[in-house]
C-alpha cells in the first residue's frame, strides 16, 4: 500500500513540468514574436508610410509578418527533421538500428514528424506571402486583382532574381510538406532534411546585404546564420513539442541537443559578427537604429547561450547523476524545462527583432559603386594588384563557408583524438598533423591568393584547381578521419542513429559502392576535368557564387575519393589490387599531361568573355596566361600523382612483407607443414611416373616378360 501510494505522487510531481511546455508556451512565444516585431518596426520606422510609391499598410505590415512566419516555419521544419533523424528513436523499445517489424512508433517520433509537416505547410504559406508582398513593396503598388498588377507579378516571378528565389522557395516548401506527410524511414527523412537545408539557399542569395559590397562573404555569412538559427530555434521548438512524450529518452535527447545547440550557438554568433561587420564601418554606427537592434539581438543571443551553458554544466549532469536523490532530480528537471520555456520566449523576441531588422536600412550603403572597372563588374571585386612572391602569401579574401568547414572538422578531429586518449587508446600524431595541414591548405586555397587571382587569371585558377583536387585531398586522406570517428564515437543502443551509425550507413550504401569503386573514382577524376572546362559549367562557376562553391566542392570530393581509393586506410566497400592502382595512376598522369599539353598549344581562349575582358594592365595576355595554365596543369598534376604511385608501391611492398611474415609464423607453428606437403606431393608424383629410364631393372624386367610371352 505504501509503495502504491508513492508512485502516483512522484508521477504527479513530474507530469505538470512536462505539460508546461505544451501549446500554451508555444502560443506565448508566438505572441512575443509579434509583439517584438511590432515594437521594433515602430522604433525603426520601417512600417511607416512612404511619401513616394507607398504599397499600403497591408504590405508594410504584412511583409515583415510573412518573413517572420517563413523563417520560424523553416526553423521548425529543419529542427523537427534533425530530431527525427539523429535525436529520437523511431520505435518504442528498439534495441539497435533494426527494430522489429511489429514495434510501435515512438510517440515523440510521431509528434515531431507532425511538427515537421505542419511547419512545412506554414513555410509554404509564409514564402508565398513574402513573394506577393515583396512584389507589392518593390513596385510601390497595393495588392490588387487588376490584370496589369497580376502581369507585373508574373514578370517579377520570372524575370527578377528575387521573385524567382521566392517562387523556388515556395515550390520546394510545398514539395517538402507533401513528402513529410508520407515518409517515415530514417534514410528518407535524412534526404528530406538535406532537401530542406538546400531550400535555405535562395533566402541567402537574396538576403539583406547579399546584393551589397563583398557579395560572396555576405551570402556565405547569411547562409551559415540561417543554418545555425534553424538548428537552434528549430531544436528548441521541437524540444518543447515533444517534452511530454520523451519518457525515458528525456536525458539522452537533452544531452544530444545540448551538444548540437552549442555548435549552433557558435555558428549563429560567428556568422552574425561577420555579417554585421560587412555593414558597419565604424563602431559609432552601433548607435543608429539598425545598430541598436543588432545590439539587442546580440545581447539576447548571448543570454540564450548562457542559459544553454547552465543546462550543460549544472542541470543535465545532475539529472544523470546516479547518486542524486529522486527529489533533487525532479527539482532539476523542473528547473530545466522552465529554463527551456524561457529560452523559447526569448527566442521569440529575438525572431521578432530579426524580422524588423531585415526591413531597417543599415548604416552602410549596400549598392555597388557607380564607377567600377571591368573586373569589378565581372567579379564583384576590384582588380587585385599584380601578383608577386609576397602577395601570394599576403592577399586574402575570407571564404567564410570553407573557413567554417575547416574549423569545424579541425576541432572535431582534435576532440575525437582527446576522447580516445582519455579512454586509454592511442592515435597517430602524424595523422593529426596531416589532417590539420590539409585543412590549413584548404583554407589557403579557398581564401588566399590562389582564390583571389583565380578569378582573373586562368593560370592561377588552374593552380587552385589542381591543389584542391590533388594536394589538399592527399593530406586529408592520410588523416583517416572516418577511422577516427568510428573509434571515438560510441555506438547507440536505443534505436537512434547518431553520427557513427550514419557514417556506417553511408559507407555501406549502394551509392558509396559505386562512387568509391576504383574504376569509377578514376574515371570521374579524369573525365570531369574535360566536362567542366569544355562546357558552360565553367562559365557558371565563374559568374555565379553558387557555381563557385559547387566547383570547390566537386574538386575536393573528386580528389578525396580518388586518393582514398589509392592509398586511404578508411573503410571503403572495395579495394583495387595494387597492380590496378598503379595502372590507374599512370593513366591519370598521361591524361593530365595530354590535357595540359592541349591547353599549352591552344589558340582559342576558354571563357573569353570573362578572362578576355578583365581589363588587366599587368601580366601576360589572356591567351598566353591560359597556355601557362596548361603548363601548370601538367606540372602540378604530375608530382602528386607520382607521390601517390610511390605510396602505392610502398603499401604493396609492405603488404607482401606482412604476408611473408604471416606465412613464416604459420610455418613455425606447424613445423613447415605446407612445405612438407608440397615436397611430398612432388615425391608422390615421381613415384607414380610411368616412364622408366632405359637400362633400369624395371625396363629389363618388362622386356624379359614380354619375350617369354611370345
Amino acid at each position: 500500500m505504501t509503495t502504491t501510494g508513492r508512485q502516483p505522487r512522484e508521477k504527479s510531481a513530474s507530469a505538470p513540468v512536462e505539460r508546461a511546455l505544451g501549446a500554451g508556451w508555444l502560443t506565448l512565444a508566438g505572441v512575443v514574436v509579434l509583439a517584438a516585431l511590432v515594437i521594433a518596426l515602430f522604433y525603426s520606422g520601417a512600417a511607416a508610410a512612404r511619401q513616394l510609391g507607398d504599397p499600403g499598410a497591408l504590405t508594410r505590415w504584412g511583409l515583415p509578418v510573412a518573413k517572420v512566419l517563413n523563417n520560424t516555419a523553416a526553423a521548425g521544419t529543419i529542427g523537427a527533421l534533425v530530431f527525427a533523424v539523429i535525436m529520437l528513436p523511431r520505435t518504442v523499445g528498439a534495441n539497435g538500428r533494426r527494430p522489429t517489424a511489429d514495434a510501435a512508433e515512438h510517440p515523440a517520433f510521431a509528434r515531431v514528424l507532425l511538427l515537421a509537416s505542419v511547419s512545412a505547410v506554414a513555410w509554404t504559406l509564409g514564402a508565398l506571402g513574402v513573394m506577393v508582398f515583396t512584389y507589392s513593396d518593390a513596385a510601390g503598388l497595393p495588392l490588387s486583382t487588376d490584370p496589369a498588377y497580376t502581369q507585373g507579378l508574373a514578370a517579377f516571378l520570372t524575370d527578377f532574381s528575387t521573385g524567382r528565389a521566392w517562387l523556388v522557395t515556395s515550390i520546394v516548401s510545398a514539395v517538402l510538406a507533401t513528402i513529410l506527410f508520407g515518409v517515415r524511414s530514417q534514410t528518407g527523412l535524412a534526404l528530406t532534411l538535406v532537401f530542406a537545408l538546400l531550400n535555405l539557399l535562395p533566402m541567402a542569395l537574396i538576403g539583406h546585404s547579399a546584393s551589397g559590397d563583398d557579395h560572396n562573404a555576405a551570402v556565405n555569412s547569411i547562409a551559415l546564420h540561417l543554418v545555425g538559427v534553424c538548428l537552434w530555434v528549430g531544436g528548441i521548438i521541437s524540444l518543447a513539442v515533444v517534452s511530454g512524450k520523451l519518457g525515458d529518452q528525456a536525458l539522452p535527447v537533452l544531452k544530444r541537443f545540448s551538444a548540437l545547440a552549442g555548435f549552433a550557438f557558435v555558428l549563429v554568433v560567428g556568422s552574425g559578427v561577420v555579417n554585421a561587420g560587412l555593414r558597419i564601418t565604424d563602431l559609432a554606427q552601433l548607435s543608429s537604429q539598425w545598430g541598436l537592434l543588432v545590439t539587442f539581438k546580440t545581447i539576447a543571443t548571448l543570454l540564450l547561450g548562457g542559459i544553454g551553458w547552465m543546462h550543460r554544466q549544472w542541470i543535465i549532469p545532475q539529472l544523470g547523476d546516479p547518486a542524486a536523490t529522486t527529489g533533487s532530480k525532479l527539482s532539476a528537471r523542473r528547473v530545466l524545462w522552465q529554463l527551456i520555456a524561457v529560452e523559447l520566449v526569448l527566442m521569440g523576441a529575438v525572431s521578432g527583432v530579426a524580422g524588423a531588422l531585415g526591413r531597417t536600412a543599415p548604416p552602410r550603403a549596400e549598392e555597388l559603386p557607380t564607377e567600377a572597372g571591368p573586373a569589378r563588374v565581372l567579379t564583384g571585386y576590384d582588380l587585385p594588384p599584380e601578383p608577386t612572391a609576397a602577395r601570394w602569401l599576403t592577399e586574402w579574401r575570407p571564404d567564410w563557408l570553407w573557413i567554417t568547414v575547416a574549423l569545424t572538422f579541425g576541432v572535431a578531429y582534435v576532440l575525437g583524438m582527446v576522447k580516445l586518449h582519455r579512454r586509454g587508446d592511442s592515435w597517430s600524431v602524424p595523422r593529426l598533423l596531416s589532417w590539420l595541414v590539409g585543412l590549413a591548405l584548404l583554407t589557403y586555397f579557398t581564401s588566399g591568393a590562389p582564390a583571389i587571382y583565380g578569378m582573373v587569371l586562368f593560370s592561377a585558377h588552374m593552380i587552385d584547381h589542381m591543389a584542391l583536387t590533388m594536394v589538399v585531398p592527399l593530406f586529408l586522406v592520410l588523416g583517416a578521419p572516418v577511422t577516427l570517428a568510428l573509434k571515438a564515437l560510441r555506438a547507440r543502443r536505443d534505436g537512434t542513429r547518431g553520427l557513427r551509425e550514419w557514417i556506417l550507413v553511408i559507407v555501406h550504401s549502394w551509392p558509396s559502392r559505386i562512387i568509391t569503386h576504383p574504376l569509377v573514382a578514376a574515371g570521374n577524376f579524369v573525365a570531369s576535368i574535360i566536362v567542366f572546362y569544355y562546357s558552360p559549367i565553367f562559365g557558371f562557376a565563374l559568374r555565379e557564387h553558387v557555381g563557385h562553391e559547387l566547383m570547390i566542392t566537386h574538386f575536393l570530393l573528386t580528389g578525396y575519393v580518388f586518393v582514398l581509393s589509392m592509398i586511404g586506410s578508411d573503410p571503403v566497400p572495395l579495394r583495387a589490387p595494387y597492380p590496378m592502382r598503379i595502372l590507374l595512376l599512370f593513366a591519370t598522369m598521361a591524361f593530365h599531361a595530354f590535357f595540359g599539353v592541349t591547353l599549352m598549344g591552344s589558340t582559342s581562349l576558354l571563357e573569353a568573355s570573362w578572362f578576355g575582358n578583365m581589363g588587366r594592365d599587368w601580366g601576360a595576355s589572356a591567351l598566353a596566361d591560359q597556355q601557362v595554365g596548361g603548363a601548370v596543369t601538367w606540372g602540378v598534376g604530375e608530382l602528386p600523382t607520382l607521390l601517390l604511385a610511390i605510396g602505392v608501391a610502398i603499401m604493396w611492398s609492405r603488404s607482401d612483407a606482412r604476408e611473408t611474415k604471416r606465412k613464416d609464423r604459420a610455418a613455425d607453428r606447424n613445423n613447415d607443414a605446407d612445405l612438407t606437403a608440397y615436397n611430398n606431393m612432388f615425391a608422390d608424383l615421381a613415384a607414380r611416373d610411368v616412364g622408366p629410364r632405359p637400362g633400369s631393372q624395371g625396363a629389363t624386367r618388362v622386356t624379359t616378360t614380354a619375350g617369354d610371352d611370345e
